[in-house]
């Protein structure tokens, strides 16, 4: 396999680049993105670069890639304006689209990673949403809006390319020791929010599962739109009792602006969307995927389990993570000043 991972500089893309530069079915790994990768990388070619259509089809062209994998979709609004939003997600996967499917394009698979949130939280909401639903009210928010205008661009795709095999993985909220995610920032604070009157039931993947099925649809024919998430549901107040987090109530009504003084005190900034997902929670039917031959290694308790073991751990040994930096990683690894196992 040949194969062009797009967000290499996020933690997904580097995450997936060095476990798919393992498999000895993959002959080549390169990366394209505006920042250098998070992790160490041995054999991953990197291209900075952003992903307009010109360096994408070039890159395509030159490199005789068979296989896509688009890691680089923004589903935290408080991590982008607007504008960038609607550029990075819907621009972005355009672009890399318009490339896969030029003529005499090489390209026979395609795999985006997405998310559960284009399904929105409401009151209306079904129990668990299969991919054949659609959110039961109109999207309110660029974030949500810009995941189901891509969600409508690789179904065209698909539909004008037979020739190629599109997946769509939707994962549902992730948790981890490594992973800046929503609810993992809010759960890592002293004191953490819900809504009162509000007890939502969620549902969470751990990281290792977002890497798990990322390559599990990079190294095997998976076609189709797929929820991935551990299996079962938590209210919140279970959360947050096994994470180990006493809970302060907001307010049922001017729920944002009673959030503001912790944007504010840059403790976190609360997306629209999870203040919704605090207050009407989100399940998704993973069924499909399990019948495509993934299974998540972990439950939605068994990834706040992980979660909570971790943070303990992190806050008992009190050392700061580890950040990949490209110039001292390449010092040892090939500079003559190092001492060596047996020289």
């Amino acid at each position: 396999m040949r194969i062009l991972v797009t967000g290499l500089g996020t933690f997904w893309g580097s995450k997936l680049a060095q476990r798919l530069e393992t498999d000895p079915s993959v002959e080549l790994v390169v990366g394209v993105d505006t920042r250098e990768p998070v992790v160490p990388l041995e054999h991953t070619e990197f291209v900075r670069a952003d992903a307009s259509f010109s360096i994408l089809e070039r890159m395509v062209r030159a490199t005789q890639v068979d296989t896509i994998l688009h890691t680089h979709l923004v589903v935290d609004s408080t991590q982008e304006s607007g504008r960038a939003l609607h550029e990075v997600n819907v621009i972005g996967t355009m672009n890399l689209l318009a490339a896969a499917g030029a003529t005499g394009s090489t390209v026979r698979k395609v795999i985006v990673k997405s998310a559960t949130l284009g399904y929105g939280s409401n009151y209306t909401d079904p129990y668990y949403f299969r991919e054949t639903m659609s959110r039961t009210r109109p999207a309110k928010t660029q974030v949500e809006r810009s995941l189901l205008e891509v969600g409508g661009v690789i179904g065209d795709f698909a539909e004008d390319n037979p020739h190629v095999s599109v997946t769509m993985l939707q994962f549902a909220n992730v948790l981890g020791e490594h992973i800046e995610a929503p609810i993992a920032r809010m759960l890592r604070l002293p004191v953490v929010p819900e809504i009162l009157g509000f007890d939502p039931r969620l549902q969470f993947v751990h990281e290792d599962d977002v890497i798990g099925a990322l390559a599990h649809a990079t190294l095997r024919d998976v076609s189709g739109v797929f929820n991935v998430a551990g299996e079962g549901t938590m209210p919140w107040s279970e959360v947050c009792t096994i994470v180990g987090k006493r809970r302060v109530a907001m307010p049922p009504v001017l729920t944002a602006l009673a959030a503001e003084p912790l944007r504010l005190a840059r403790l976190v900034d609360i997306s629209p969307e999870v203040l919704s997902l605090l207050r009407y929670g989100r399940g998704v039917d993973t069924s499909a995927y399990r019948q495509a031959g993934y299974r998540c290694q972990y439950t939605t308790a068994g990834a706040v389990d992980a979660f909570a073991r971790g943070l303990r751990l992190q806050t008992t040994v009190g050392q700061p993570a580890y950040h990949y930096e490209r110039d001292v990683e390449d010092f040892f690894r090939h500079s003559r000043a190092i001492v060596r196992d047996g020289v």
